[in-house]
Parts: structure tokens; C-alpha cells; sequence
């Protein structure tokens, strides 16, 4: 099985797009899935028209047993839904006095056996939920967003991470995705050469900017099925390719 963390510490860059698409991605090429969202918002189950009772955090915190907050979303595709309760899990992470980053890997040992791939969308910030997910993933996906900000951003992450690979070595900022490429932006161009010339290899096919992405959530729907000839489309299923080659 395979754990990714869909992460960087900056918002607005396209995390929740990104873990949705690759999320449903994987699942249409028949691999069963299960995305998990970390964030206060909750804004993985309304993107894709999902409504839950409970998720993570009552899993996590025993109100609810795993099979009771698994929410099936698409064929091979669960979901273990964020929201509101997230805010009382940090709070409860943060009050351990010992072991505090291993929560969720204790919590999902179940979990382990049950997917092919398991893949976490982050929430914005450095906090003690975010620590857990990377303790618990082998892999970090981070969604770059063609801005100088953001590159700033991703530095500072990449630091962050770097402290984490002390104490679980086999973690690595595998992808580097950029997001919003727009062509007839120059600094698109140039940032995108930026990331290629800190992260080589790691760097993915950029993702272009596309109304229609933007739009696919406010319909509950992945961009496969809102608008699968589009390019956002075409993008997500080139990162999927290269997720599973």
C-alpha cells in the first residue's frame, strides 16, 4: 500500500483539487482508494457531493468505529471526511505528553490492509495534525502554485520536512506539481524553471489553469466527469500515469 500526503504549508495552491483528481484518478484506473481529509473545512467531502455523519476525527477519538465514518464517494473510492471536529483532534494530539505524532499511524493500522493507496489532503499551516500525516505517509505530493510566494513557501516546507526525515527516514518529497501554469504569464515560465532547477526530477507536468476546475467542485463532481475533455482533465490523468508508473 501506498501512503501520500498531499502537502505544503502554504493555502491556495490547489491541495484539496489536486487530492480529489489524483484521488479519483487512481480509482478509475482500479486500484481502491481512500483520501482522507485533514482540514477544518471539510471541503474534500463537498467537492465531491458527499455529506457525512462523523470522519477522522470520531474515528480517531472512538465515537465512531472505521467502518461507520468510511463514506463510499465512487467506485473504489472512500472517504474519511474532515470538518469542524479536526480543530478538537489537533487539541487532543497536542495535550499527549508522549507518542503525540504517532496518532494516526496507531489509528489507521487497520486502515493499512484494507487500500491499495491511501492519500491525505492537508490543511493549510505547520501544525500537530500535519507532523502525524507525514509521520504516517511515505510520500509527499506538494501542489506549487506558479507565484514567487509560493516558491518561498515551498522552500521553508521542504526545511520543515527535512526535520521530520530525521526521526522516518523512508519520508520523501517525491512530487513537485506545479499548478495554475498559465503560458501567456512570464513568470510562470520562469518559476517553473526555478522548480525545475531546485527539484529536478521530482517536478510533474505542470497542471494548467482551468476554469473548469475551479468550477467541478461547486458541483460536487471530480473533473473526469464535469469535463473530461478539458485540460484539467487531461492534466490530472498525466499525473495519475506517473503516480502509478
Amino acid at each position: 500500500m501506498r501512503r501520500i500526503a498531499i502537502a505544503l504549508s502554504k493555502g491556495g495552491v490547489g491541495k484539496t483539487t489536486t487530492a480529489v483528481n489524483l484521488a479519483a484518478g487512481i480509482a478509475r484506473s482500479g486500484n481502491s482508494v481512500l483520501l482522507v481529509d485533514v482540514d477544518t473545512q471539510g471541503q474534500v467531502t463537498r467537492a465531491l457531493g458527499k455529506k457525512t455523519g462523523g470522519g477522522l476525527a470520531e474515528y480517531i477519538q472512538g465515537s465512531l468505529a472505521l467502518d461507520e465514518a468510511l463514506v463510499p464517494a465512487r467506485e473504489n473510492l472512500w472517504l474519511l471526511g474532515g470538518g469542524r471536529s479536526i480543530a478538537g483532534l489537533k487539541r487532543d494530539i497536542t495535550r499527549k505528553d508522549f507518542g503525540g505524532e504517532q496518532t494516526l499511524s496507531e489509528a489507521f493500522s487497520p486502515v493499512n490492509d484494507r487500500f491499495d493507496f491511501v492519500l491525505i489532503d492537508t490543511g493549510p499551516g505547520w501544525d500537530a495534525l500535519t507532523v502525524n500525516v507525514l509521520f504516517y505517509c511515505e510520500e509527499i505530493l506538494t501542489p506549487v502554485s506558479l507565484e514567487v510566494m509560493t516558491l518561498q513557501g515551498l522552500m521553508e516546507f521542504s526545511q520543515s520536512v527535512t526535520s521530520i526525515q530525521k526521526y522516518k527516514q523512508n519520508l520523501a518529497l517525491k512530487y513537485v506539481l506545479p499548478t495554475f501554469f498559465d503560458r501567456r504569464v512570464k513568470k510562470s515560465e520562469e518559476i517553473l524553471g526555478q522548480l525545475k532547477g531546485h527539484f529536478g526530477e521530482s517536478v510533474c507536468q505542470p497542471v494548467r489553469y482551468n476554469v473548469r476546475l475551479s468550477e467541478a467542485p461547486g458541483h460536487g463532481l471530480t473533473i473526469f466527469e464535469y469535463a473530461p475533455r478539458s485540460a484539467g482533465a487531461e492534466d490530472y490523468q498525466k499525473l495519475t500515469e506517473r503516480i502509478l508508473s
